[in-house]
Order: C-alpha cells, then sequence, then structure tokens
C-alpha cells in the first residue's frame, strides 16, 4: 500500500513538473498536455501489459509470460503462482481419476455407475463382456433397456438392494452365471455391482452330483447286505446256503471298501496341488509288479503282453504311480472278455516324452464318451460297469495323478475293436 502511495505521489510530482516547464515555455495549453500526457502514460504502460496478459491467458501459457517491470511484476507474479498451483491440482485430481479408472478395469468384477434415472454414466471393460455393452455406445441409456431379463427389471424397479440377484445363460455365448448387486450412492444414485460366479456355481453343481453318486453307490451295496442279514436273521439256513449268503454279503462289502478307499485316494489327490516326488522308479520293477496283480485279477481268463522298450527310468511319488498304472491296467482287465489279449508296454517316443500304454481287445468306446471318461462315477455302460467291481472314480484317479506328473492321459478307442489308454510323461521325469 505505501510502496503504491509512493508511485502515485512521484508521477503527481513528475507531472506538475512537466506542466510547470512546459507552462514557463510555451504556454498553458501545452503545461495541461504535457501534465495529461505524464498522467497518462501509466494507463498506456497498463493497457500494454493487460494487452499482453490476455494473449498469454488465450493460448493458456500464463505461467510462461514473462514478467514485466514495475507494479504489474508482483500482480503477474503472484497470478503465475495461481495458475500454476491451480494447474497442478487439476493435474492431480486428473491423475486420482485416471488411477480410479485403472482400477476398476482391472477388478475381476462387473462394475456400472448410474444415475437417478438408472442411466449409464460409466462401465468397466468387465461389465461390457458381461452384458454385451459398449460404453461409448451406451453412455447415457437406461440399463433396462439393454439388459431385458424380467428379473433384472423387476429388481431395478422394486428398488429393493439388501440381496444379490443371481443372473444364468448370460454372455454372449449364455455360458455365464452372474451375481449382481446395487448399492445406492451420491444423490439417489447407484454402483452395479457383478460378480461371475460361473465356476462357483458349477463347483455347486458338481458336488451335488457328487453327493448323490455316493449315495446312490452306496446305497446298492447296503441294501444287499440288510437283504442278506435279515434273511440269515430270520430264516433257519444250511450251512452251505449260509456261506453262500455271507460269500455274497462279504463281496458287497469289499465293493463299499473300493469305493471308501478310491474316494480318500481322490480326495487327498485334490487336496495335495504340489508338484509328486521325483523319486527314481525302475520300469522294469514297475512292470513286474503290474504283471503279477494283472495274473491273479485276470485268473487266467486273458493273455497279457508286458514289454519294457526303454532303459529309462521314471521320477515320481511310487505309490500314485503304481496306482494310476493298477488302474489302467485292471480296467482293461475288467472290460476285456474273456480269452481277450492287454498289451502292456513302457517306451519312450521319438520326442524323448516316456509313455506307459495299456491296449485291450475289449469292446471299445465311442467317441461321445471320450471326453468324460475322467468325470468322477461317469460310465459308459452303467449296467455293466457295476458287475466288473469298479468304483467308477479309476480314471479320475489316475487323472489327477498324471497332472501332478506333469503328464498327460491320452485316449484312443475304436468300438467293436479295443482301447489304448497312454500316460506320456515329460522328459524331466525320465532318468537313465
Amino acid at each position: 500500500m505505501i510502496a503504491a502511495l509512493s508511485r502515485f505521489i512521484f508521477l503527481v510530482c513528475l507531472a506538475s513538473a512537466a506542466a510547470f516547464i512546459a507552462l514557463y515555455n510555451w504556454g498553458p495549453e501545452w503545461a495541461i498536455f504535457s501534465g495529461i500526457s505524464v498522467l497518462s502514460m501509466p494507463l498506456v504502460y497498463s493497457y500494454v501489459n493487460l494487452a499482453r496478459l490476455r494473449r498469454y491467458v488465450q493460448s493458456d501459457t500464463v505461467e510462461n509470460m514473462p514478467l514485466p517491470s514495475g507494479f504489474w511484476e508482483e500482480v503477474f507474479f503472484r497470478l503465475q503462482r495461481l495458475v500454476k498451483s491451480l494447474k497442478q491440482r487439476m493435474r492431480n485430481i486428473e491423475q486420482q481419476h485416471e488411477n480410479f479408472i485403472e482400477a476398476f478395469q482391472a477388478s475381476p468384477n462387473g462394475i456400472v455407475m448410474l444415475d437417478e434415472n438408472d442411466q449409464i454414466e460409466w462401465c468397466n471393460s468387465i461389465s461390457e463382456r458381461f452384458f454385451g455393452l459398449n460404453y461409448k455406445r451406451d453412455v447415457m441409456q437406461r440399463i433396462n433397456f439393454l439388459i431385458r431379463r424380467p428379473e433384472f427389471i423387476q429388481y431395478l424397479t422394486r428398488r429393493s438392494f439388501d440381496e444379490p440377484l443371481l443372473l444364468e445363460r448370460m454372455g454372449t455365448d449364455g455360458s455365464l452365471s452372474l451375481m449382481l448387486q446395487a448399492f445406492p450412492f451420491g444423490n439417489q444414485r447407484h454402483l452395479l455391482l457383478v460378480q461371475n460366479v460361473t465356476d462357483l456355481q458349477k463347483a455347486d453343481a458338481m458336488r451335488r452330483d457328487f453327493v448323490a453318486n455316493v449315495s446312490h453307490e452306496m446305497r446298492t451295496p447296503i441294501t444287499v447286505l440288510m437283504g442278506f442279514l435279515e434273511t440269515v436273521q430270520a430264516l433257519d439256513l444250511e450251512k452251505s446256503q449260509r456261506d453262500q449268503y455271507f460269500e455274497m454279503m462279504m463281496s458287497q462289502a469289499q465293493r463299499m471298501k473300493s469305493l471308501v478307499e478310491d474316494l480318500l485316494t481322490l480326495a487327498n489327490l485334490e487336496a495335495n496341488s504340489l508338484p509328486a516326488a521325483t523319486n527314481k522308479l525302475n520300469a522294469e520293477t514297475l512292470i513286474s509288479l503290474l504283471r503279477n496283480d494283472a495274473e491273479a485279477l485276470s485268473q487266467g481268463k486273458h493273455s497279457f503282453n508286458f514289454e519294457v522298450a526303454s532303459s529309462e527310468n521314471l521320477l515320481g511319488d511310487e505309490r500314485e504311480i503304481l496306482s494310476a498304472f493298477s488302474n489302467l491296467v485292471s480296467n482293461a482287465i475288467r472290460y476285456t472278455p474273456d480269452a481277450g489279449s492287454i498289451h502292456v508296454k513302457w517306451s519312450v517316443n521319438q520326442d524323448g516324452q516316456g509313455e506307459f500304454s495299456v491296449t485291450d481287445t475289449g469292446p471299445g468306446i465311442a467317441s461321445e464318451h471320450l471326453s468324460r471318461l475322467t468325470e468322477r462315477f461317469y460310465r459308459v455302460d452303467r449296467s455293466r460297469s457295476r458287475d466288473t467291481g469298479g468304483t467308477g472314480l479309476g480314471l479320475a484317479i489316475v487323472k489327477h495323478i498324471a497332472s501332478r506328473h506333469q503328464a498327460q492321459l491320452m485316449i484312443e478307442s475304436t468300438p467293436g475293436k479295443g482301447s489304448t489308454f497312454t500316460l506320456r510323461f515329460p522328459k524331466e521325469r525320465l532318468t537313465a
């Protein structure tokens, strides 16, 4: 304030001096003109500076404008500092906004922002894929015009968002199950969160099917056992007949025992996600053990050919590998008619991968069944499979053991000619 007053007094003194000099030399007219000219100099200087400021404001480069001298220097300096501060704040806000958008885009869940009229203000790419939306095309469109499922429209209309809504058969191919819920925020706006629960729904369906299958598999032997026990308890049977009933009861009990053991084995394999051990397993010893078990199970009804075509040995868990190999061999024995032949072979292919294969001359399997053979309790011929003593879990166990050993289970079969089951191990699982 004092500096401005000082400048004003100096300017008045300068104008007075100019007017006095002009009055003394040229008369009163020139005195008035000289005084006004001196007083107007700051106005001209101010106009020039304001014109410069206008030019820099229009180009949005005020912070780069060179500072003038005098009174305007401080004004422009403070203005530049204010503009720089505002632009920095705007950049920070824009960066935060971009970070929020990137975070929403990285979310595995769909996010849709709705205004008070249920119009789409913003949505991420996941929600676009879930609902077939296009943000640039569908922005400010009412979402119930784009998602026309009756249950969804009713959910929005009811305005009760305490519980989520499950939408099934969603997505472009109708394979998605989506769980969505709306959350109010702001001024009557809503945030729609959408979660893909397809895998959870499949897992739940598999659990229900598994429980139903186990119950069904256990019901038959339990029913048979109870029937025999009631018969033995109620009737006075001869010893030979009683022994026959006891033998049949033992068979059913053995069937339940095998089922429980396979279920426990499968549960342990599914619970252990770590790779299998790398113990050295001698191929000839494995084949020899398989030959003894196979001949005991077949009881001379089949012809066998066990072949070790490579000196390479296998690295893995002995108990699991024997279980997988035995399941393949025992399946071949169960489903190959009497007098059929079974060829068991260990070899190394041209790519250096180990292969354990079991080829039989059984009835073969139709192609539509091949992709489902490793499902738990899946049977091609249910009426015959139970008679063979199988539990329906063998190939599921083989598949899990193969996965733990980074191996592949491949199945080739021709109806009426037989089947070949092959476990292919990577080169890293072989050793001399």
